[in-house]
């Protein structure tokens, strides 16, 4: 069997996907797997035709987790880790996930989508009335804590927004602040059944968990399982699953919470492509369950084969 890891490509998170990439293909080739890293980058994905029998996806972000990829390798017939089109394309565009999760009663916090025709002084304005201050910007399909950040009045979100006008991302959202612990539940399907691993937790001195955070382990400090009560504990892995098949998710993903000091638990994203390092998210909750990973890796592998017939 020839499995292609596709990583890298041109999206902002190049540098996170090219960690997962290579440490994933290393993992399957110690344990005797034929593994090709294969960069997504000017690719021509009609020439894995006949090249790779299943693909292993370790890109992140635009193109890589928004079913553009899933969608050719559909197109191609070569099977692939995780989730399909559909479930990729909702799960990437947070503002669409975090509407199916609103409409299914599951807390989440409240936004304003900006529209790219909107001024910044319009933006500015809608978000102080609907919402007012503390604020958090980030990409409606952007991931890793690019290109985000905290405002705590007018004047610093008008720098936040002039900022994104650079930035390589289509659409923003504005959230309320909701100050808390991040915590996360992976979700990994084994011998054909959907199990939730432990809840990690995470804690920086940064103003939040941000991309040197998420890279640096000396810039944050880890907790799992994570040191809160079983029943929160139960309640957050409950409601990653619930994320997982609400969206139609396949095999493994990420769900991202906050845990506020007065309880409330708002769900903030999934991630059907999470990172794949051995100091990642994913691989520390996978250890704390007692999974090596490299064996991690193999049941990622295995989603690839697991799908059903269709997958939207």
């Amino acid at each position: 069997m020839r499995v292609g890891v596709l990583y890298g490509g041109d999206s902002p998170e190049r540098a996170g996907s090219i960690v997962s990439g290579e440490a994933a293909s290393k993992a399957l080739s110690v344990q005797g797997v034929r593994a090709e890293l294969i960069d997504l980058t000017g690719l021509d994905l009609a020439a894995l035709s006949g090249r790779i029998d299943v693909a292993l996806l370790a890109a992140h972000g635009l193109g890589g987790e928004d079913g553009k990829v899933q969608g050719a390798l559909d197109l191609l017939g070569i099977p692939y880790t995780g989730s399909g089109v559909l479930a990729s394309a909702t799960g990437m565009h947070k503002v669409r996930f975090k509407e199916l999760m609103q409409s299914n009663l599951v807390d989440t916090p409240s936004w304003v989508d900006i529209s790219p025709s909107w001024s910044i002084d319009t933006a500015i304005s809608t978000a102080s009335m609907s919402l007012g201050y503390p604020l958090f910007l980030k990409p409606v399909s952007g991931g890793g804590s690019l290109a985000a950040g905290i405002a705590r009045d007018s004047t610093e979100l008008r720098d936040l927004l002039s900022q994104a006008r650079e930035r390589p991302y289509d659409g923003y959202l504005i959230e309320e602040y909701v100050p808390g612990t991040p915590c996360s539940v992976g979700v990994l399907e084994t011998e054909g059944e959907l199990h939730t691993l432990p809840v990690h937790s995470v804690e920086t001195d940064r103003p939040f968990y941000d991309y040197e955070a998420k890279h640096d382990l000396a810039l944050r400090r880890e907790q799992c399982p994570a040191l809160i009560p079983d029943l929160m504990s139960t309640r957050l892995r409950q409601l990653a699953l619930r994320a997982h098949r609400r969206i139609g998710a396949h095999g493994v993903s990420r769900v991202d919470f906050l845990l506020s000091p007065d309880g409330r638990t708002p769900m903030l994203e999934i991630n059907t492509v999470p990172g794949l390092s051995p100091s990642g998210n994913l691989a520390t909750m996978a250890a704390a369950a007692g999974i090596p990973y490299e064996e991690l890796i193999l049941r990622v592998l295995d989603t690839a084969f697991t799908k059903p017939a269709y997958v939207p």
